[in-house]
């Protein structure tokens, strides 16, 4: 269903390709610690994926936030406080939350795991991330990031729930906010069927495949140019969880569980995508945030 989105090739590039970009939590150092949590950092050109394990009474916080985050708990047992602009909310996992500019905290009322999705306009965590270096020259096939329409009624925490039933026709559980899109999936049990994978690709955008569960092999491809100066091999990156693989555009990739037990993604796209937001019904909190005109 996904790949039918996808043009059927990719447009010529004007400039050289950008190699995907890794973090993998589970082996490397914190970038943060702190009473009750540990927290990882990795990049992409427009998002950062901030990683953190909590315990009862873990504090997060980000003091002058200058746009919308997310927040995502992908389990069920963990549930955090959340307090922005004078707003108290309760969001119990699996769920995502969308957190206003400006001061906030969230406080961890139990034992688990919690995914924060801040654009890089937070220098202060941009430079802190195990990848950084990986950036130091932006990719000049990602648009500048430009954020969507403002809520319609308002800067609030929102809260929605993760475990939304699927229904036919619709891909995954998405939702957006002015900065990110979140598609929150429920994974595959087992290892995926390697006659069943679904290579895509994107022109000007980079999807970022945060391993929540499980264990990945991220299989990307890069077109061949005129110059042969630009070509990239291939690569079969192995990603257990935690981890994030950042993916460039206009690599071709799919990425196939290979665990026994469950394999589960969560896909972030910063800013949202039009082609989802243009699905009648796809993105279940369309209502509370406008696309853009064009």
């Amino acid at each position: 269903m996904r790949a039918a989105l996808a043009p059927p090739a990719p447009k010529p590039p004007a400039t050289p390709f950008k190699p995907a970009s890794y973090g993998r939590f589970y082996a490397e150092t914190p970038a943060e610690e702190g009473d009750n949590v540990q927290t990882w950092l990795a990049r992409g050109q427009n998002l950062i994926v901030a990683y953190s394990r909590v315990s009862a009474g873990a504090l997060l916080s980000r003091q002058g936030q200058v746009d919308e985050y997310a927040v995502v708990l992908p389990d069920s047992g963990l549930s955090v406080e959340i307090t922005a602009g004078g707003q108290v909310e309760t969001a119990q996992g699996p769920c995502v939350a969308f957190i206003p500019p400006g001061d906030s905290q969230l406080r961890a009322l139990g034992k688990g795991e919690v995914y924060r999705l801040i654009t890089t306009r937070a220098t202060d965590l941009a430079a802190r991330c195990s990848n950084a270096a990986d950036f130091a020259t932006p990719d000049p096939n990602v648009p500048d990031l430009v954020s969507w329409p403002d809520p319609v009624d308002g800067w609030r925490i929102r809260v929605y729930a993760g475990d939304v039933p699927a229904q036919p026709g619709r891909f995954g559980r998405l939702y957006r906010c002015s900065t990110i899109m979140v598609n929150l999936t429920s994974g595959r049990p087992g290892p995926r069927d390697p006659a069943d994978l679904s290579p895509h690709h994107h022109d000007d955008f980079e999807q970022y495949s945060i391993a929540t569960a499980g264990e990945f092999i991220h299989h990307l491809r890069w077109p061949w140019t005129g110059n042969s100066a630009h070509w990239l091999d291939d690569q079969h990156e192995f990603c257990a969880a935690p981890s994030v693989a950042v993916i460039p555009p206009p690599a071709t990739h799919t990425s196939q569980g290979t665990a026994p037990g469950l394999n589960r993604l969560l896909d972030a796209f910063c800013p949202p995508r039009r082609d989802f937001s243009a699905r009648e019904g796809w993105v279940l909190n369309a209502a509370d945030y406008p696309a853009p005109e064009r």
